[in-house]
């Protein structure tokens, strides 16, 4: 069975975005994109929400990605060879390959697509992660924390539920950064 985490950048006092927004402040130096490379691909699905889709479309066409640094080329090439579902009822369509539009979110589509996937799949964005996580379906959590607070802002867990987490792993990178992984056990 495939697993399924939610991973994010995220601030010391627990935020993806600052309260305008931004996430200037979480941008990885070469170090941290690397680790996040190699997290990221067994990753055969993605799973966003229409917010992080927009922000990640990106990866599909890099202007001028063959003059970017190699850790940049080989993400946006993991991303590409990825499969993505987009949870969406405002999206008219998507844009980029490999990816389908799905207007509803339905927990048992998701835990078939766990039995049957041949890789890992990784939920993004906080939104569609809390529905993931109330329907009890995250195995992990992969958490790099930045060594800054923003205050107020969307949050990395905004959900309600209680989480039982077991720390798995974690690694210190010379910016400051710390990488988090959690097994999600039961909810309390």
């Amino acid at each position: 069975m495939a697993q399924l985490h939610y991973s994010a950048i995220t601030s010391l006092d627990g935020f993806v975005a600052d309260s305008e927004g931004l996430f200037d402040w979480a941008m990885p130096d070469e170090e941290v994109h690397a680790f996040v490379n190699e997290l990221e691909r067994p990753v055969g699905t993605y799973l966003y929400g229409r917010r992080m889709y927009e922000t990640m479309r990106f990866w599909e066409d890099v202007p001028d990605l063959e003059n970017e640094p190699a850790v940049i080329v080989d993400f946006a090439n993991i991303w590409q060879r990825a499969d993505k579902v987009v949870y969406s009822t405002t999206l008219d369509e998507i844009d980029t390959r490999r990816t389908r539009l799905e207007r509803v979110f339905d927990p048992s589509a998701i835990t078939q697509m766990k039995e049957t996937a041949g890789s890992d799949i990784s939920v993004g964005g906080p939104g569609l992660a809390s529905h993931v996580l109330a329907a009890g379906l995250v195995d992990q959590l992969h958490l790099v924390v930045v060594p800054v607070a923003v205050g107020a802002g969307r949050h990395f867990l905004p959900g309600e539920d209680r989480l039982h987490l077991d720390l798995v792993d974690e690694r210190r990178f010379g910016n400051g950064m710390v990488y988090l992984r959690y097994a999600v056990g039961r909810q309390l």
